[in-house]
Formats: C-alpha cells, structure tokens, sequence
C-alpha cells in the first residue's frame, strides 16, 4: 500500500515543531491555495466563507489527484497569513485592524490547470461564490523565526511581544515578510487549552 503523501510528515520542521520559544528555520518554496480578507476572523462572515471556500477545493483536488493521478495526499492544515500597517495590533489582538490571507499547502505535483480544474468542479457541486476567488499563492520564505505555542489564539501575545521586542534585536534582525500562522489539529473539536499553532516570521539581517 502506497503512503499517502502528508505535508506534516515531509516538512516536519515547519510543521511539527518542538520548540515553545522562538528559534530560526530554513523554509522551502512552497504552492498554496489562498484566499484574502481582511478584519476579526472571530466575526467576519467573509472570512467564514472563505475559509469554507478553501475546504471545498482543497478536498476536490485531494480526491481527483488520487482519481485521475493515482495520487493521495492528506489534506494539509489551515494557515493564515496575517499583516497590518501595524504590527502591534497582534500583540495587542485589535482584529477589527488585521489583514488575512488563507492558505492549504498542495503538493508540487498539482498543476495551477489542475487546481483551475478543481475550482470549476467544486463551483458547480458546492455552488458557494466565494470558491471563484480562491487563487494560487507561491510563498519562498526561507529564514524564519518560528515557535510551537500551545493554547488559545488569544494567549500569542506575550509571544509576539518577545519576537517583536526582544528576539529580534538580540539577533540583529528583522521583520521581512508577513506573520504566518498554522493551524494544527481540529479546533472545532479541541479545546482552547490544547490548540497548537505554529507561529512563524520571516526575518532577514538588519544591517
């Protein structure tokens, strides 16, 4: 029996962590679907329906690869990726102020034709209009800071204000690209106290 490929198993350094404070990782390009919002993701009908938009088409393509391909893969978790004018609106959690930008991980052997495809086909079975604006998204992050936080969503601060005030400049570095969040295990049916998230940002030298 062929394994089915799994994302958490093939990247296990960004994906299945072990460190709870911030430490460095290299990441590779990766291919994404995604889909844009933006304001309380707690609140946001839009955010709702994209992410259920995601799902739909993720599922679509796992089960055609494995149909027409004769390729499986497990679905890979939810991400978001996460931006502000100001970044301190994450430590001080004002969501009304944050962009998003919803991701699924696919594997290098989904063709963009293949994930056009999957859109169509998940449209016309679902009918929800929120799948016509999911898109592909290729994101080569490489040097990242990243951690394992375990807990509510809500509990990141402190760890936001350590990487943002302390970590940092302790290593001369800097910010250079969005917050990145995944979403590990089903929060639906975990409670907060055991939620798993990886937090990551990319970072580059600051001189």
């Amino acid at each position: 029996m062929t394994t089915r490929y799994d994302i958490k198993r093939e990247l296990k350094q960004c994906y299945a962590p072990k460190n709870t404070d911030w430490a460095l990782v290299d990441v590779p390009a990766q291919r994404f679907i995604a889909a844009d919002g933006s304001g309380d993701p707690n609140t946001s009908a839009g955010y709702a329906r994209a992410v259920e938009a995601l799902y739909a088409v993720a599922y679509t393509i796992k089960f055609a690869s494995k149909a027409d391909l004769g390729r499986d893969f497990v679905v890979g978790p939810l991400e978001g990726l996460w931006w502000s004018d100001d970044p301190e609106v994450f430590v001080t959690r004002e969501k009304g102020a944050w962009q998003w930008r919803m991701l699924i991980s696919q594997p290098d052997w989904i063709s963009d034709d293949f994930i056009e495809e999957a859109k169509r086909a998940a449209l016309a079975k679902k009918g929800l209009p929120a799948i016509a604006e999911v898109r592909r998204e290729s994101l080569k992050e490489g040097t990242c800071a990243q951690l394992l936080h375990v807990g509510p969503y809500d509990d990141e601060g402190p760890a936001l204000a350590r990487l943002h005030h302390e970590y940092l400049a302790a290593h001369n570095l800097r910010m250079s690209g969005h917050h990145h969040e995944v979403y590990l295990g089903d929060h639906r049916r975990t409670e907060p106290a055991k939620f798993k998230t990886v937090l990551r940002q990319p970072v580059q030298a600051a001189d």
